[in-house]
């Protein structure tokens, strides 16, 4: 680990990146060069202790899932995440593979879009990145660890998972799923990551079983989706998938269908994350 040539890296990028890129209002009283050190701790979900000890050369070695996370938080393209995994002591993550971080491109959009509820997900469903209304809308999604990183996963073994889902929606659902599950296993024909998933799918839900034995497949691009939100109630929302050109990964765009949903979503909106539960700061 270069812990100098590390907490220069992070310093040089915190101060190159303006607010208005990661959705943060500059106001005319800002005197710091780029991002506070405290916005860099809100954005990766960490404390504002750690990230000084960080660009001080201060702190123990960071672990992976902390740097995916400072990654995304400092919108690193590809060859700069290398480099700080470098730095920190770590192998970078593979190119390809089931665990991946967000491309900064995708990170980027997610930005752009704003007040618009948007992920990025893997092509197994794991959400990799999600902007501040996709958060409000549908809850904390990323930094999960082991099976529970899946979509997929959660809908089969969690009953909270279903929780958000009109029950008179979650059959349709769940075959979306494990159709889109079909095709990515087949696009990754002799991966043994992605077989073990399937095997512990099976092993743990009769009803996945009993849909994955159907062979459906279906890569989801278009979906109309109800989200049962507990500040706000019910929100029907439109879903458009856009996939990279290797399949790699996903924007999903999430808008609402009708008058009543955009509505419910601006009241979200200006509640903000008030009372909202999160986890415990990363250390």
């Amino acid at each position: 680990m270069e812990r100098d040539q590390l907490a220069d890296f992070l310093r040089r990028r915190r101060e190159s990146i303006r607010p208005a890129e990661v959705g943060i209002t500059d106001g005319p009283r800002r005197r710091t060069a780029g991002l506070r050190r405290e916005e860099v701790a809100m954005l990766a979900g960490m404390s504002v202790d750690y990230v000084v000890r960080l660009e001080q050369g201060r702190s123990s070695q960071p672990s992976t899932q902390l740097l995916g996370a400072l990654a995304r938080a400092l919108r690193l393209s590809d060859d700069e995440r290398d480099h700080l995994f470098h730095l920190a002591g770590h192998r970078p993550p593979p190119a390809d593979g089931v665990a991946r971080l967000a491309r900064a491109g995708l990170i980027r959009m997610l930005d752009l879009l704003g007040d618009t509820p948007a992920l990025v997900l893997s092509d197994l469903g794991e959400v990799l990145a999600q902007n501040r209304t996709a958060l409000l809308l549908m809850g904390e999604h990323t930094g999960l660890s082991g099976d529970r990183r899946y979509v997929v996963y959660r809908w089969f073994t969690d009953p909270a998972a279903r929780a958000v889902c009109p029950p008179e929606e979650q059959e349709s659902h769940g075959r979306r799923l494990v159709a889109d599950l079909r095709a990515a296993v087949g696009r990754r024909s002799g991966d043994a990551a992605v077989a073990g998933l399937v095997d512990r799918l099976q092993a743990a839900s009769a009803d996945f079983r009993r849909l994955w034995i159907e062979h459906e497949v279906a890569v989801r691009r278009t979906d109309r989706k109800t989200f049962l939100n507990p500040r706000v109630g019910p929100l029907t929302m439109d879903c458009e998938t856009l996939v990279t050109p290797d399949q790699g990964q996903q924007l999903l765009v999430l808008t609402p269908a009708d008058a009543e949903a955009r509505e419910r979503l601006d009241l979200l909106r200006v509640l903000g994350v008030q009372e909202f539960p999160t986890g415990p700061p990363v250390r």
